[in-house]
């Protein structure tokens, strides 16, 4: 669902009269150059309603980590994880092509919400029981609702495009066949299933634009990725506060968690920095970069969520309740912190820095976060203020190279008056 190719035709706007939109309408095309194209409140409550399965997949995660079963509670916490995910992916790059907001547009797309919160009932049992019945309900539920949108494009779609979309169609249909393989394979077998299935769910877009490509909004796409980082750094913000005010209520270590929470406040706050330092939309020109940069976005997404899920374990450790090291409930904050800025600038940073100063700023960042990790007590607090330097480090370099540029014009622009003076 991702390109670079111009829509021919456009769907009725939000912004056309009502009586000229009645409830059902076709579901053309979008155009790329549609002027002030932002997020739909059917969007924005999609979104929240995500969430609520990030925010369960994050609690089991806890539990994991804090019992000593990280390595098991990691492979689960992906696995969910990459359900939500490429489902939230699959509807936003539709939306963005296809969105008519009609009566049944909207019905579908709740339907589709529904789904993630069946998913996010059952994720519990999928951590604890090795159980994905409900998981897989509520993924399949999403899908289907999608493969009845891709199919309701195809009736107002000729030719190429209409291969298209019934190839979206039909690959998003075989593949919920494959996912019953973790119902009916032994656990040990659950993980390839998984790794496999992910290739092919990856690989369905591939196929399917082919021949011609969905006419997807590069600013619409980047807010609505924008948007959906807002909203995980929220939840992350929140679970740990609320893990500070049990851990202080329950214990009165106030002491022992205000180094925790000062630096995670430090971390979510340098997150957001830098995520939105820089236009990403203007990078999105081509379907080699929107694949590469839509897809990379699972690291970022699941690392985020994962920093508010290790700022719990490091506060369960302080007061004595996770089973696990000091070094332990660290790394659980450190590691998550140096994926998600190795990621961002893999994705954003790197493409609008100058000069390998700016360029080391952000993977220097992330090397000095897992050194912290062997600082004890003080580990989160210390990649807290690591994190905040970074972006004032980030701040200082651009200001110095915007004082060169502009010296450099000021500097132009007397040597031509000068010229102009002599001639």
């Amino acid at each position: 669902m991702m390109s670079s190719s111009p829509a021919s035709e456009s769907a009725p706007r939000p912004s056309e009269a009502p009586a000229a939109r009645g409830p059902l309408r076709r579901m053309t095309a979008r155009g790329r150059d549609e002027e002030h194209r932002a997020a739909s409140p059917l969007e924005l409550f999609f979104d929240l309603c995500f969430v609520v399965a990030i925010a369960q997949a994050g609690v089991q995660l806890v539990h994991s980590v804090a019992e000593a079963h990280a390595a098991e509670g990691i492979l689960n916490y992906a696995m969910v994880f990459f359900a939500i995910w490429w489902a939230w992916m699959n509807f936003t790059w539709f939306a963005s092509a296809y969105d008519n907001d009609d009566a049944l547009y909207r019905v579908i797309t709740l339907v589709q919400i529904a789904g993630v919160l069946v998913l996010a009932a059952g994720v519990s049992r999928a951590f604890e029981d090795r159980e994905f019945l409900f998981v897989l309900l509520g993924y399949v539920i999403m899908r289907l609702a999608l493969i009845t949108q891709w199919l309701r494009a195809s009736r107002s779609a000729e030719g190429a495009e209409r291969r298209m979309t019934m190839r979206y169609a039909g690959g998003v249909m075989l593949c919920q066949v494959g996912w019953l393989g973790l119902l009916l394979l032994p656990e040990a077998g659950r993980p390839w299933v998984f790794l496999v299935m992910a290739i092919a769910e990856m690989c369905v877009p591939l196929y399917a634009e082919k021949e011609t490509n969905t006419s997807w909004h590069p600013h619409h796409i980047s807010e609505r990725y924008g948007l959906f980082t807002i909203i995980v750094l929220g939840e992350t913000i929140a679970a740990a506060t609320i893990a500070v005010k049990s851990g202080v209520d329950e214990n009165d270590a106030l002491g022992e968690l205000l180094p925790i929470a000062s630096g995670g406040l430090l971390i979510i706050f340098a997150a957001w920095w830098i995520y939105f330092v820089v236009p990403i939309h203007g990078h999105l020109v081509s379907s080699r970069r929107a694949f590469l940069w839509g897809y990379g976005h699972y690291l970022i997404f699941a690392s985020a969520a994962a920093i508010g899920a290790g700022l719990e374990v490091a506060v369960e450790q302080a007061v004595g309740k996770a089973h696990i090291s000091t070094l332990a409930a660290s790394a659980a904050v450190t590691l998550p912190t140096a994926l998600f800025l190795l990621t961002v600038w893999a994705l954003h940073a790197r493409h609008f820095k100058v000069g390998t100063v700016q360029q080391l700023v952000l993977p220097t960042t992330a090397l000095a976060v897992l050194v912290c990790t062997f600082l004890g007590d003080w580990a989160v607090l210390t990649a807290g203020i690591v994190s905040a330097l970074s972006v004032a480090v980030g701040v200082a370099l651009t200001a110095r190279m915007a004082a060169r540029e502009q010296v450099g014009a000021s500097d132009a622009d007397t040597d031509a008056d000068a010229g102009a003076s002599v001639a």
